[in-house]
């Protein structure tokens, strides 16, 4: 088996595969790069970035960029509006105004983002947000990112992209890939799996990176985290970041009415 363990998307990333030259994951890793580079909000010379600076008019966007704002868009109907693209001018007045290594800044009034659809129109090769607006992908693009990597490795491997991952094939002993999941070790077959939690991108008492929409304010759940197993890594990003904005209650309702696989909830 081979591996590659590197820093990207703002954490650490994995890519296994089986029977695999290792020069394929290397190029692997360097698409991974790549899609940081061009879907970071931390640099003005993304395409993400550059797409945010468009806001108010209509903007040429890349297969890749649009294909990622649909997404979002079906991220938002899937979640009931709880994992919204739009929190972007919540998290910086949370103070998460730059990469987390380099720590927060002040923290400012707090700003309720508006629906995703209400700012966001994606058609062929163009989209527009409203005056104002601003986005990121976050999480989103990590799932999908993952599911899109696996199939082009081969047909038995495992991408984690900071947590969010697709695994892809019965792993090393046929039987599927072993990941760790709330304590317990699962086997994963051509499945995705996610983690969201409150804890380990937090600066101070209730400040954290997971804004909760409705209040624009990071979460209060009685969750600190959420760990779900789904049939993409995009569906299980969804489902675990929409778990944990619920809380322990909600949240075992919405999992079982939405196609999860397994979950593990964590107060």
């Amino acid at each position: 088996m081979e591996k590659r363990i590197f820093e990207a998307l703002g954490g650490e990333c994995e890519i296994y595969a089986i029977g695999l030259p290792a020069e394929r994951l290397a190029e692997g890793e360097a698409w991974v790069h790549e899609m940081h580079d061009r879907l970071t909000r931390f640099s003005p010379t993304s395409e993400l970035s550059r797409f945010n600076e468009s806001a108010g008019s209509w903007a040429p966007v890349s297969d890749l960029l649009e294909a990622l704002l649909r997404e979002c868009l079906r991220a938002h109907e899937l979640s009931v509006g709880l994992v919204n693209a739009a929190v972007l001018p919540a998290l910086l007045a949370a103070g998460y105004t730059r990469t987390f290594s380099e720590g927060p800044t002040a923290v400012t009034a707090s700003v309720v983002p508006p629906a995703l659809p209400e700012v966001l129109e994606v058609r062929p090769g163009s989209a527009r947000l409203r005056h104002s607006a601003s986005i990121d992908l976050g999480g989103i693009a990590k799932g999908w990112l993952a599911d899109r990597l696996a199939p082009q490795l081969g047909p038995n491997s495992l991408v984690n992209l900071c947590g969010d991952l697709f695994a892809r094939g019965g792993g090393e002993n046929g039987d599927g890939w072993p990941v760790g999941m709330g304590g317990k070790t699962v086997l994963l077959l051509d499945m995705g799996a996610a983690t969201s939690g409150t804890r380990k991108r937090a600066w101070g008492p209730d400040l954290h990176h997971l804004i909760d929409p409705r209040t624009g304010l990071p979460s209060r759940s009685d969750l600190a985290e959420a760990s779900v197993i789904a049939r993409t890594g995009a569906d299980a990003e969804i489902f675990a970041k929409t778990a944990l904005l619920l809380g322990s209650g909600p949240a075992e309702e919405y999992l079982a009415s939405h196609d999860a696989l397994g979950w593990s909830l964590t107060a």
